[in-house]
């Protein structure tokens, strides 16, 4: 089960190194055509322009061939093609000539595959970025619709507001990421309602931006004070506002974002993993689908790091989690449970097709090649897989089910899928 399908061009004259290295891509999901000649190469991607190209620097016939080959390319495209370079050649000339010519990465043979695809995904990845979500509180109709129109009509969702006291439910259903609020309303003042909000732990971090007349700067300052991130003037110019909320609650995302994330590999943590889980379950139970549940750990991963050390430890690390997040669902949920553990979520998906997808990613892990120095070596993984089902017997804890199951992996021989027992 591939996310992505994208196209990679691979140019290198040597036959058998090229091909080695297209088959460890290919097993992260790309497509993968290799050429043995700048020409070859160039005619393709006039035809279909690929979604990347890793090319050797130096060529039989000219030391610098794959660098003039970029910047020609770069010259004759449209559209802005990410190079990525392979070099027998490390030194300040080569790798500024590479930049010069358009190179977004250069990256000195023997290449480490790992830290080639990851250079591929960051430069082919898709600038996906979600909407706001703005909640708009203000007890006066007209500027209501009015600046819910002008955020709306910049890509924002909004949710509206006339009435106060109703802040709090819309919190919880909406999720917004910015609320901008009056300051002068009926039965409740904007300073008053930031005050109730920031008392609540769920929200202390949201921005709260107040949108009101008030040209004095002690009352401003007031506002502030009692939980406001930001005080905006009526009337607003229209960029001023968008670009000031858009500001707001980009930073909060990212910050929101830093705290659920793993430092290491950017998956979710284990905190956010096994709230997503109780969500996602909850929500299977109530809708009565059905939901995955699995549990990664590496195999004899201990010997890994004592043997080449933990830098080369973590790039393991990193690289099945970004198999993982190549192979799976944008709708499935990915988290590292702990140590050389990794979690998946599966909304919606029967236990038997799990498996079926889970160990696809296993068999591809196991014929990755990670690169130690000169050293090259493999490296598998155990998994087991619990299942919530609608129809099936009484729900126990769903984790637990999950973790005995990989423990059976491990004891039935490693490197191998299981399903736990109804």
């Amino acid at each position: 089960m591939i996310k992505e399908n994208k196209l990679v061009y691979l140019i290198d004259e040597d036959v058998a190194f090229g091909r080695w290295v297209a088959s460890q891509i290919h097993y992260y999901g790309y497509q993968v055509r290799g050429f043995q000649t700048l020409h070859s190469a160039a005619v393709a991607i006039k035809k279909r322009p690929p979604d990347a190209v890793v090319v050797s620097f130096s060529f039989a016939e000219d030391a610098t061939a794959g660098a003039k080959f970029v910047e020609a390319m770069r010259k004759t495209m449209t559209e802005d093609i990410p190079a990525i370079f392979m070099s027998t050649l490390d030194d300040i000339h080569a790798r500024l000539l590479a930049v010069r010519s358009g190179g977004k990465a250069f990256l000195t043979k023997p290449v480490d595959t790992s830290e080639l695809v990851d250079w591929i995904n960051r430069l082919t990845a898709e600038r996906e970025h979600a909407p706001y979500q703005v909640l708009i509180v203000d007890d006066d109709k007209v500027s209501l619709t009015l600046y819910s129109k002008i955020l709306r009509d910049a890509g924002m969702i909004t949710r509206e507001i006339n009435d106060p006291m109703l802040v709090l439910e819309s919190l919880y259903h909406f999720s917004p990421e910015l609320i901008l609020m009056d300051m002068y309303m009926p039965l409740c003042s904007g300073m008053e309602l930031a005050s109730v909000i920031r008392q609540q732990a769920a929200y202390i971090g949201i921005p709260i931006v107040f949108l009101s007349a008030e040209t004095r700067l002690d009352v401003q300052m007031s506002a502030m004070r009692e939980g406001g991130d930001d005080f905006l003037v009526k009337p607003i110019d229209a960029q001023h506002l968008i670009a000031s909320i858009a500001a707001r609650a980009e930073r909060y995302r990212g910050l929101r974002s830093r705290m659920s994330k793993d430092s290491l590999t950017g998956l979710l943590n284990h905190g956010k993993l096994m709230e997503q889980l109780d969500f996602e379950l909850a929500r299977a139970m109530r809708n009565h689908q059905p939901l995955s549940f699995a549990m990664i750990d590496l195999d004899h991963f201990k010997k890994i790091n004592d043997t080449y050390g933990h830098p080369v430890g973590d790039r393991v690390l990193k690289s099945v989690s970004q198999l993982l997040r190549d192979r799976l669902r944008k709708t499935d949920f990915i988290g590292r449970y702990g140590g050389e553990e990794f979690a998946v979520i599966m909304p919606d998906t029967a236990g038997v097709y799990a498996v079926g997808v889970l160990d696809e990613i296993r068999r591809a892990f196991s014929e990755i090649v990670h690169s130690a120095g000169n050293a090259r070596f493999k490296c598998t993984f155990s998994c087991g897989v619990a299942e919530y089902d609608p129809k099936g017997p009484p729900l126990q804890n769903l984790a637990q089910k999950a973790d005995e199951t990989l423990y059976l992996a491990k004891r039935n021989g490693r490197n191998r899928v299981e399903i736990n027992p109804l």
